[in-house]
Parts: structure tokens; sequence; C-alpha cells
């Protein structure tokens, strides 16, 4: 029986934005843009898992807010991605690690980016809670 393996991501907002990050590694993902965040270590939370990955991969100190409904299967067996909103406590992200480049997106802009399949799903509801000013929809209240 395989393992179940849990990553978490961010859906980062500031401003009407959302940061997106380009992968530098592992080689099969790079060059292609996700919500970062990383493995959830055994024994921890998926909020403090996510303190901790921002602070590694970005810098910054960061508060996990919400879950984003749902997860979603990752391509290596027995990993699930889940999703939190968070906003940034203190620093200014920069790409310290498994990344190239940060951008912060507007709703316009958040198709200008080759997003990894898996992050599409929470990108796609995380660019709807922008477009109602980070409100939740009548359907989540």
């Amino acid at each position: 029986m395989t393992e179940r393996v849990v990553v978490v991501g961010a859906a980062l907002f500031d401003q009407g934005r959302l940061l997106a990050a380009r992968r530098s590694a592992p080689p099969e993902l790079a060059g292609r843009w996700e919500l970062p965040g990383g493995k959830v270590e055994s024994g921890e939370s998926a909020e403090k898992a996510l303190v901790r990955e921002l602070r590694e991969e970005l810098g910054i100190h960061a508060e996990p807010l919400e879950p984003v409904p749902g997860e979603w299967p990752l391509p290596r067996p027995g990993y699930v991605l889940q999703v939190w909103t968070a906003r940034i406590l203190s620093g200014t992200p920069e790409p310290l690690e498994d990344h190239d480049r940060l951008r912060w997106l507007t709703p316009d802009d958040i198709d200008s980016v080759d997003w990894l399949d898996q992050d599409r799903p929470a990108v796609a509801w995380a660019a709807a809670r922008l477009v109602r000013g980070g409100r939740p929809s009548a359907a989540e209240r």
C-alpha cells in the first residue's frame, strides 16, 4: 500500500494579486509555475508545514488563513496537494529554494504563466476569490 503524503501550497494574496513561483527543480518541472509550498513532515500540521516551507523557499513569515476546498493528486503515487490561503506577516518573497522567479499576478494575468496541472484548480479558485476582493461566494458562506 502506498503511503499518503500531503504537500501544501500557499495561495498568497497581496493587494489583489496572487503569488506564482516558477520551478527550477526537479528538471521535469523546471520552467513551470506553482503555488509555493512543500511536503508536510511527519508529526507536522499542514499549517506549520506551510509556514516552514514559505520561510525556507521564499524567506517570508506567513500566516495560513483557510484551506482551499478540495485536494488534488500529484504525479507521484500517494502524494496529494492541499492549498491554503495565506498572508505575509513579514519579509519580501524571494526565490531561495526550488524556484528561480516569482510573479504577482492579477486576475487578468492568472493564465499568463504555465501552471503545473495539479495547481490549476486551486489557482482558478484563488482567481475567483481575487475577483470578488477576497470575499467568499454565497455558496461558501
